[in-house]
């Protein structure tokens, strides 16, 4: 199996169509070949004249830790050339920026779902190409978390930065195919290509991820495949008060932790609630004792997912339900429990907003799990309405 990053390196034809032009490059930690050669190095290896370098959020040497920290432009000291940031000052690359470059080259290892900022900082890039006349090449790259979809659509209105457009929270396709999806939704005129992989199979071995393939952090907190399958549900736990695991080896690979609630108590609950929801999965109870960030240096009481192993079912796991099952199980058992931040908290600089409805892109999961009356088959029927219109939309971008 290949990445598109290997197949234009190996391609002497597609290398020829950027000889004499400026090629710029969007890269992160995660954007390197099997043998660990990063992009920026290899293009240049192979006579690219790469003449600016872009790191989306967490930076391009991916040092940035947590959410919400600001990385600035600088000189790539090796290169000698200018790295922009687009996760600094802008998120949006400014008209200066794409004066670098004829040619962007968009190298980023996604996680699949819509939160994740990549996805956005590649329609923004083909936005200003669009308006500046640019060209933009995706070097295309796994799904780790495959094909299945699950999650209610973004309601239109409640876009941000972790909210490009009205896709679901785990929508199922690779960042090369989503720009064809985001070309053809805003009626983008930029000039597109996708350097497609050679042999992944989304629902072979590996359930996305080939299970050849050295798994590198695309941000510090990505730790594993695990994490990758488990995020579109455990993100939601950024917009509540309990931890995500933040502060340990092993953060957002949990349904939550916290030192005023019962992780087998909640467990229990959850199974009288709707087991389905916990299906492909392995749940253990745990304990942990953040160095940092929510209930440092507090005892947590905690779920652990396992989304791995021979008990893992890729069609029938549902991170999203899942996440949104433990969030129910703490209301019923904690009726006054603050579960949600609250809007002094400004989730990606949104402003007067729940955190936890700006990860979700519109207040019903949060309302579902508010209600007391209400129960799991209010929530599967408005996820899975939104769930079928997203596949049978992007049906026709599907490249492999």
């Amino acid at each position: 199996m290949k990445v598109g990053l290997e197949v234009l390196l190996n391609d002497d034809a597609l290398l020829k169509q950027l000889e004499g032009r400026r090629v710029s490059l969007v890269a992160h930690p995660a954007s390197v070949t099997d043998t660990m050669e990063h992009a920026l190095d290899a293009l240049i290896s192979r006579g690219v004249n790469i003449t600016s370098a872009f790191g989306p959020q967490h930076g391009l040497k991916g040092d940035k830790q947590d959410n919400m920290v600001e990385t600035a432009d600088e000189l790539d000291p090796v290169h000698n050339i200018p790295v922009f940031s687009l996760y600094g000052e802008v998120r949006r690359p400014t008209g200066q920026m794409m004066s670098s470059a004829d040619v962007f080259l968009f190298d980023l290892q996604d996680l699949g779902c819509r939160i994740y900022t990549f996805v956005t900082t590649l329609l923004y890039m083909l936005e200003e190409a669009s308006k500046h006349g640019k060209e933009v090449w995706v070097l295309d790259r796994p799904n780790p978390a495959g094909r299945p979809v699950e999650g209610t659509l973004l309601v239109p209105g409640n876009e941000s930065f972790v909210g490009a457009a009205p896709m679901p929270m785990r929508h199922g396709l690779t960042l090369g195919e989503m720009g064809h999806w985001f070309i053809q939704h805003f009626n983008l005129d930029v000039a597109y290509r996708v350097i497609g992989m050679e042999g992944w199979q989304p629902d072979g071995q590996g359930c996305g991820w080939p299970t050849d393939r050295i798994w590198v952090n695309p941000s510090p907190n990505a730790a594993t495949v695990n994490m990758a399958r488990a995020y579109a549900g455990t993100v939601m736990i950024e917009g509540a008060t309990v931890s995500e695991g933040r502060g340990t080896t092993r953060p957002l690979e949990v349904l939550f932790g916290a030192p005023d609630i019962d992780a087998g108590a909640v467990l229990n609950q959850m199974r009288a609630i709707e087991p389905e929801w916990m299906q492909g999965c392995l749940l253990r109870e745990c304990w942990f004792e953040p160095t940092f960030h929510k209930h440092v240096g507090e005892l947590c009481s905690a779920l652990m997912i396992h989304a791995e192993g021979p008990h893992y079912d890729h069609y029938a796991f549902k991170p999203w339900r899942l996440q949104a099952l433990a969030f129910k199980a703490i209301r019923n058992l904690y009726p006054e429990y603050p579960i949600w931040r609250g809007t002094d908290f400004k989730y990606e600089y949104t402003n007067d907003v729940l955190a936890i409805d700006v990860i979700n892109g519109g207040s019903s999961l949060r309302e579902w799990v508010d209600d007391r009356s209400s129960v799991a088959d209010d929530l599967d029927n408005l996820a899975s309405a939104d769930e079928a219109s997203w596949v049978a939309t992007v049906r026709e971008h599907l490249l492999y």
